[in-house]
Order: C-alpha cells, then structure tokens, then sequence
C-alpha cells in the first residue's frame, strides 16, 4: 500500500503546485529562486541570508511559535521573489505551501460572503494549510471588513502553530498601529526572521 500513499502526496503536491500557477506564480525551479536572486546591495544581501536561514531551519522550528518569516518594508526591495523562492524551495520538500495574493483572494473572498460554505470552505483553505504565504498583505484601501477576515486567518494560525511567510509594505510599526491584534501575532510569529528594509530608493531595485 506504501506506493499508493507515496503517489497519492505526490499528487497533492502536484496539484498546489498548478494552483500556484493559476494564481501568476510559475513554480519551476528556473524562476523566483534564491540563486537568481540579485544581491546589489547590504539590504538585499541580508534579506536573502535571512531567508536561506530560515529555509535551513525550517524542519527543526515548524513546530515552535517563531516558525514564520516576515519581509516588509521598501517596494521593489525583492520581498516576493524570496517569499516566492522559500515557497518553492519547501514544496519541492514536499510541504504543502498554497499562495495567497492578499488583495486578489480578499476581493474573491467579499464577493462570496454570503455563500456561508464557500466561505468557511476559503478560509478554512488559508487557516489549515501546513505553510500559507500571503503576498503583498494589507496592499491598497482596507477596510474592517479585510482587517476581520484577516484576523480569523491569522488568529487560526498562530493558536495552532502553523507557519506563515509574509510579504508587505507595511513596517513592524506601522502593522501594529494599523491593527495591534494582527501585527502583535505576525511579529511573535516571524520576530526570529524578520527582513524590515529601510524606506529608501536605494532599496528599491527597479530603480537601479
């Protein structure tokens, strides 16, 4: 029976990798990954140490309460492709990581409110998964409406220990003024690995 089982992850973990696909992210190797990551300066340099240092860790901390990284800070400061970069790397480890745009899934996700089971069943799909990487959080006008779907996303998270990567522009500060409740959680979770790059156009790379 060990095969059946053996092929039956494999195509899970297949299936996450087409969802990932047709949420824009290309999950080969040839793209977003550490190695075609340009380093071009001491910011960008430290926050893909970072990452590689939480990638190798990650078996021995998943289980702990600091088992999440957070980027934030500075556009353009290479944030996704790293988040990117240790969602593949960790799927390739057969970890079942599903992609969360953060604007596009809570646009999709206020549209379809009142169906109660689409709604638990999106929800529960980002509360339960074994790593959630949520891109761009809080990116354009937020209402209580996102703070609230986001808390019942993040709260599940850290009462159950599962592992966020995070990517924003919203600094550590300015997520806990924004909403103490989510930001006290995100920091406890991530204070182990957290990249915040300075608001500078010289950390910004396509503005080389």
């Amino acid at each position: 029976m060990q095969p059946l089982a053996v092929s039956c992850e494999c195509r899970k973990i297949e299936k996450l990798k087409n969802e990932w696909k047709s949420s824009g992210i290309n999950t080969e190797m040839s793209t977003q990954t550490f190695s075609n990551f340009e380093v071009w300066n001491e910011s960008s340099e430290f926050a893909k140490e970072v990452a590689i240092a939480f990638y190798n860790d990650f078996k021995n901390i998943r289980n702990n309460r600091q088992n999440s990284i957070l980027f934030c800070g500075q556009v353009g400061s290479g944030k996704t492709h790293l988040s990117v970069a240790l969602g593949i790397n960790l799927l390739d480890k057969k970890i079942k990581v599903v992609y969360m745009s953060y604007r596009d899934v809570l646009t999709k996700i206020k549209r379809n409110m009142l169906d109660d089971e689409y709604y638990t069943k999106i929800i529960s799909k980002y509360q339960t998964c074994d790593v959630l990487l949520i891109d761009d959080l809080f990116k354009g006008k937020v209402n209580e409406s996102d703070i609230n779907i986001m808390f019942e996303i993040i709260n599940y998270r850290y009462l159950n220990h599962l592992p966020v990567i995070i990517s924003t522009e919203f600094t550590v500060d300015r997520l806990l003024y924004f909403d103490e409740g989510i930001g006290s959680r995100i920091y406890e979770m991530c204070k182990d690995y957290v990249v915040e790059i300075e608001k500078s156009q010289e950390n910004n790379y396509r503005l080389r």
